[in-house]
């Protein structure tokens, strides 16, 4: 029987095997390193078909799309004392979504983010990339996103201001595979 986790596995396949020299939305080529490739991968049954799960310590996020059975991709994460921990739930997806920098963002670094305190439309040169999943705790948005990056050099590096990154290429993937309603455990 020819199920959706199985379209999501053979989907996967096809894509694992695209060349790992990746676009990113930037006018640079960039090589990806090998450990941050996406790769289909076996994680411990305890972790539920459908959901994600991401170990920030080890720079990776798990789409797990069947008992035992995840695609592993490469992320960037946040700072520390910046990180999210904890469970979400996904409750919005955007493509080529608008940005603003929090106020939180503002006041820690005002010569980097005061000039977008209006906002950053949706696009190439946006800072969320391709796509973003916006996580929520108990109906209300907590700020922190799964999105793309127009820095693909920050894969694999605690950068960000708490948000998970991922390559545009590998975003979009996950965006078209996860409904709203996906659970997220961030250890």
């Amino acid at each position: 029987m020819f199920t959706r986790r199985s379209a999501i596995g053979c989907t996967t396949a096809a894509f694992l095997t695209t060349p790992s020299i990746l676009r990113a939305h930037t006018k640079d080529t960039f090589v990806l390193p090998e450990q941050f490739q996406p790769k289909e991968v076996r994680v411990r049954e305890q972790y539920a078909a459908g959901m994600i799960l991401v170990i920030p310590h080890q720079f990776y996020l798990y789409h797990i799309f069947e008992t035992e059975r995840a695609i592993r991709y490469g992320v960037g994460v946040g700072r520390a004392g910046l990180e999210f921990k904890g469970t979400a739930i996904i409750e919005r997806k955007a493509k080529w979504p608008s940005w603003r920098p929090t106020n939180d963002m503002i006041r820690r670094d005002p010569d980097r983010y005061a000039k977008f305190a209006d906002g950053v439309p949706g696009g190439p040169t946006n800072p969320l990339g391709a796509r973003a999943l916006y996580l929520y705790q108990n109906g209300v948005d907590t700020y922190y996103r799964i999105h793309g990056t127009t820095e693909p050099s920050s894969i694999g590096k605690s950068v960000s201001n708490g948000c998970i990154r991922m390559l545009n290429d590998h975003v979009i993937q996950l965006y078209e595979q996860v409904p709203k309603g996906t659970p997220v455990l961030v250890l």
